[in-house]
């Protein structure tokens, strides 16, 4: 695994760099999503690592099952397979996303009991900001049923510092 990773980073940096510069992280980012797809297709894999295609029946091959792809999509497409690394897609799909996110940070839900002021959501966003070693973007709502406190959802982590989910937990303590 290491070794599909130290091939694919080159790649994926260098992507990253194109796309940041030209402002396309997003479309760059569905595009490798589609090439990642057809590239982890079991049988796509076989096909392109068959020895007695050539490299442009390959490409023909890659290609049709990825649809339209941009030029600069067809460019990588054929950079990697002259250089046999198409089955590193995934993993340059990986590490670009994981590019983008430490570029754009990642997207946090804070939902509170009562509204937030600038101060509270700073202070939030800094908490959240240290633990994760990446920009967050907040997005913030209000729900009474919390009762009081906030719950934060990062991805697929939640911290549930609500009076509500601290009531649940001791419920749950207290059935056990």
């Amino acid at each position: 695994m290491a070794e599909a990773i130290t091939v694919a980073r080159p790649y994926a940096e260098a992507v990253f760099a194109l796309a940041d510069s030209t402002s396309a992280l997003g479309k760059w980012s569905q595009t490798l999503a589609v090439m990642a797809a057809v590239a982890a297709n079991p049988d796509i894999a076989a096909a392109t690592a068959d020895p007695k295609l050539n490299p442009e029946q390959v490409y023909g091959l890659f290609a049709g099952a990825c649809g339209d792809l941009p030029v600069e999509g067809q460019n990588l497409l054929r950079a990697l397979i002259e250089n046999d690394r198409v089955a590193a897609l995934p993993e340059i799909h990986e590490i670009f996303e994981e590019l983008k996110n430490e570029r754009e940070g990642i997207d946090a839900v804070i939902t509170s009991a009562y509204p937030l002021d600038g101060g509270q959501l700073a202070e939030i966003v800094a908490v959240l900001e240290n633990r994760f070693k990446r920009k967050v973007r907040p997005q913030v709502e209000t729900d009474a049923n919390l009762i009081g406190g906030v719950r934060m959802q990062v991805g697929d982590e939640v911290i549930d510092g609500s009076v509500r989910g601290k009531l649940a937990g001791m419920a749950t303590a207290l059935m056990k």
